[in-house]
């Protein structure tokens, strides 16, 4: 069926047939309806290319990440599609692999194929050179950010983060708090250690041990890095780490270390990496980043940039907190005794 059929139908002409069906011009609401009528009947289905050339837009966005694993950028592109499928816009999925020439060469293919916008991604917050300057079209950064105050970068907010793990582990009477977290190079351990910090001088605290622990994202990491906590503060009663990785590591340390997860110690992890977070011995309570919510809202300032409406600057998204059984509220009761904390295996992860 063609819109000439549709026109004939509905007893108006082409172009009056197109403006109905496109929601241009100034067409009466019963012409409006009388042609959607016709074309529902006729089972008419517009022409996407043709309705691209008339309105210059493709209906089509690209998505490029550095996250080759997935495991931030495929949230975060599910949630672009949430906001994006009901407007039956495409998603371009292009995978840099960190590398900055491959993502140039991405860029030229998707504005050759003429996207309407582009959203890019990584797995970290750290500021980044800006893809490009002056491209011709709208462009939004989500679980990254763009070294440039003139772009639009959506992040989690960490900080805030932080604090809400800390305050929960407070809100169950423990005040002898840890924090094994990841590298100093990374944003997102300052960040995480900075909320915790603030939540335990609220509380007239400091971490336990006296400073934070920084090191790697890794489960070794973890139980090297309670191991050490556990001989400078034994009746440490609660460790927040920065990672799901890293808590994972540091609750096989604790059980066997002889302590009792959570009656004698709680863990909270960071990101509610599902796998690793029920996977843990006892289940993980995390903060999640809500990634697929970032996504969403990324894409929806896309389409507003799209149609003229750009804010700068970076937006920070609330986290989450995923509350399962190794931080819930003590069992009445003598603590565990302590057995001997095993020792660690010397490593250069600490910082």
């Amino acid at each position: 069926m063609t819109i000439t059929e549709v026109a004939r139908l509905a007893g108006v002409s082409p172009g009056t047939a197109s403006k109905a069906m496109n929601g241009r011009g100034s067409l009466s609401p019963e012409t409006v309806r009388r042609v959607r009528e016709a074309a529902e009947r006729l089972g008419y289905q517009p022409n996407a290319l043709a309705r691209g050339l008339l309105t210059g837009r493709t209906a089509t966005v690209g998505l490029i990440t550095t996250d080759s694993f997935g495991r931030f950028s495929i949230p975060v592109m599910q949630g672009a599609e949430d906001a994006l499928g009901p407007g039956s816009v495409s998603v371009l999925l292009c995978d840099s692999r960190d590398d900055r020439i491959r993502e140039q060469h991405y860029i030229r293919i998707l504005l050759e194929r003429r996207v309407d916008g582009i959203i890019v991604t990584g797995r970290r917050q750290d500021p980044r050179d800006p893809i490009g300057q002056a491209l011709p079209v709208p462009v939004v950064y989500a679980m990254t950010q763009s070294a440039s105050e003139a772009d639009l970068s959506l992040i989690p907010d960490d900080v805030q983060g932080g604090m809400l793990a800390v305050s929960h582990l407070l809100s169950t009477g423990r005040t002898r708090i840890g924090h094994v977290t990841g590298p100093t190079r990374f944003a997102a351990s300052r960040m995480r250690a900075e909320g915790a910090e603030a939540a335990l001088a609220q509380a007239g605290l400091a971490p336990a041990g006296g400073s934070v622990l920084y090191g790697e994202w890794s489960e070794e990491w973890g139980r090297q890095a309670v191991d050490a906590l556990l001989r400078a503060v034994p009746d440490t009663d609660a460790v927040f780490c920065g990672n799901d990785q890293i808590a994972r590591g540091a609750a096989d340390t604790l059980r066997e270390a002889g302590r009792r997860l959570p009656d004698d110690v709680a863990i909270v992890g960071f990101d509610n990496w599902e796998i690793m977070a029920t996977a843990c011995r006892p289940p993980l309570t995390t903060v999640d980043m809500n990634l697929r919510e970032l996504g969403r809202t990324a894409a929806e300032r896309l389409l507003a940039a799209i149609n003229g409406q750009f804010t700068p600057g970076v937006e920070k998204l609330p986290c989450s907190l995923v509350v399962r059984e190794s931080s819930r509220a003590r069992v009445a009761g003598p603590p565990a005794v302590p057995s001997a904390v095993p020792s660690a295996v010397p490593s250069g992860g600490a910082g």
